[in-house]
């Protein structure tokens, strides 16, 4: 009994090995690749994004999310204005654009911080900041107030 006992348990240690052989890396390159996001920095994109006027605002999220990222790759990544500021070079219309604060009403680093272009019926909307992790790009409808964002945003008066 001692015997079968031995060989039974041999047999599940050389069947474990071999049927925990590993997924070739390609199958999980080609996995990971399938769903790249609008922020995704994993390699240089085919064309440099540009903003495009007479476009939707679903076809311009490319542009508003390199200007996103880079901002973000700045000591500024935490300053609203820097967004702000960066998106007015980049084209799009300061007098369509919300902000939230910097900071929180006790005077301490916000964990998070949105921004809105509106455009057309639309919103493209952004989130940084230390809880969000990687920027968040989206496009959102307007709001039934005809705002991009929700709550207490601070004026955009520079």
């Amino acid at each position: 009994m001692a015997d079968l006992a031995l060989v039974v348990a041999a047999a599940c240690v050389l069947t474990a090995c071999t049927a925990a052989a590993p997924t070739a890396p390609t199958d999980r390159v080609q996995t990971g690749a399938a769903t790249p996001t609008a922020t995704s920095t994993a390699g240089p994109p085919s064309s440099t994004p540009v903003l495009l006027p007479d476009a939707s605002a679903a076809e311009n999220l490319a542009f508003f999310s390199s200007i996103v990222d880079r901002v973000w790759a700045t000591e500024d990544r935490a300053a609203g204005r820097a967004y702000i500021d960066a998106l007015v070079e980049g084209g799009f219309d300061k007098a369509a654009m919300e902000v939230t604060h910097d900071t929180s009403t006790v005077g301490n680093p916000a964990e998070s911080i949105q921004f809105a272009v509106r455009w057309q019926d639309e919103c493209l909307v952004g989130q940084v900041g230390p809880a969000t992790g990687d920027p968040y790009t989206v496009v959102v409808p307007v709001l039934a107030e005809g705002t991009c964002l929700v709550g207490d945003t601070r004026p955009i008066d520079w």
